[in-house]
């Protein structure tokens, strides 16, 4: 954690997870831990994580937990980020959960095609995922389906006080392609009950 964070969380830690809360240093906002350690900034505002996030982030998928909508849209529109999701997890990066088959291949590159190549080979893609508190395990334990079906691109639904927001709304993912300005498709993964 930041020095921030440390203030905040040291006096409220049992004295069991104390020993496993320390004081990060940058090269830890640039590191993939690849188990459950964080590294935790704290920040006074979205457009402050949003900077941090695109200086320190693999660019592959990072994700906002907020009740706000104005925060989401900004969130989403600003992390320069392959997938950018909100009030959901990250686990639901991966291919197969996309409805695209088995994953053979990660890129976080901006254009990576090479050679001759028309439209299609300079289009990139950012994934947009619109969640509820949902999880990843919940589908993988079988408890939620995944349903693959085309959909209109739409703006996201909009954001409910947490009271019934996390179990009404449907996990949703949009994809916008984009050659040079802008041009947006959009389909769902939707989460059935």
């Amino acid at each position: 954690c930041d020095a921030t964070c440390l203030a905040a969380l040291g006096p409220n830690v049992d004295v069991e997870a104390s020993d496993k809360l320390l004081a990060a240093s940058d090269v830890d906002f640039h590191t993939e831990f690849l188990e459950l350690t964080i590294a935790v900034k704290a920040v006074a505002s979205v457009e402050e994580a949003v900077k941090h996030i695109n200086s320190h982030s693999s660019h592959h998928t990072d994700a906002i937990v907020t009740e706000s909508a104005a925060a989401a849209e900004h969130f989403t529109s600003f992390v320069d980020s392959a997938g950018v999701y909100v009030n959901a997890s990250t686990r639901f990066a991966d291919g197969q959960r996309y409805g695209f088959g088995a994953e053979v291949g990660v890129s976080t590159n901006r254009i990576h095609s090479r050679g001759p190549m028309g439209v299609e080979g300079l289009m990139i893609y950012k994934y947009k995922l619109y969640g509820g508190g949902h999880i990843a395990e919940d589908f993988s334990k079988g408890r939620k389906k995944f349903t693959h079906k085309p959909m209109k691109l739409t703006p996201p639904p909009s954001l409910r006080p947490r009271s019934t927001f996390f179990s009404e709304v449907p996990l949703s993912l949009s994809v916008a392609l984009a050659v040079g300005v802008a041009a947006a498709v959009g389909f769902a993964c939707g989460a059935r009950r």
